[in-house]
């Protein structure tokens, strides 16, 4: 299905939209299909995707083209060809997820407009980036028992969804 075609079961929900979208930015991402899922995300919520090189896969490769189907033309994509060339454009805010975080995302404020910053899918954010910003890292309660992480994309969506959330909640309080 091409993404200007509606699907006729498609019914468009009522949400406060924030005016400044969050940014969803992935450091060294290894896995074609994640960045191509996490992509057609970004296209659905209209949250621009930065991609810091260098990535496991090329964009051009059939499975990230795969994963994000056909709506590619409808992701803001802005590549970096390092973490520094990043951090020199990136906006005040940003929270950097770990499964070395001590705060939750649930305990965390998310505003229109930061950068939500997630590591590659064997190392995760480096523990240099990790100690420069340690007020910056949160991460997901799970069960640690049970699993070490979870998928780089399921991460992706449960955190960009809890920030849409509070700032869905924001708006109509009149607080956004």
């Amino acid at each position: 299905m091409r993404a200007d075609v509606r699907h006729t079961r498609r019914f468009d929900l009522a949400f406060a939209w924030p005016d400044s979208p969050f940014h969803v930015v992935l450091a060294h991402p290894e896995i074609a299909p994640n960045t191509g899922a996490i992509a057609r995300l970004c296209a659905a919520t209209g949250s621009p995707l930065h991609l810091i090189e260098p990535l496991g896969f090329r964009l051009t490769d059939r499975a990230v083209r795969r994963a994000g189907l056909d709506y590619w033309p409808a992701v803001d994509l802005r590549r970096h060809r390092s973490w520094d060339a990043w951090t020199a454009e990136a906006p005040e805010r940003f929270h950097l997820m770990s499964t070395a975080g001590r705060t939750s995302i649930y305990e965390r404020s998310f505003q229109p407009g930061d950068a939500l910053v997630f590591g590659s899918e064997s190392a995760g954010l480096s523990d240099e980036i990790l100690s420069r910003w340690p007020d910056r890292v949160c991460g997901i309660p799970l069960r640690a028992d049970r699993v070490r992480s979870l998928n780089l994309a399921t991460a992706v969506a449960i955190v960009l969804y809890e920030a849409l959330r509070q700032a869905s909640r924001a708006a109509e309080c009149g607080r956004g």
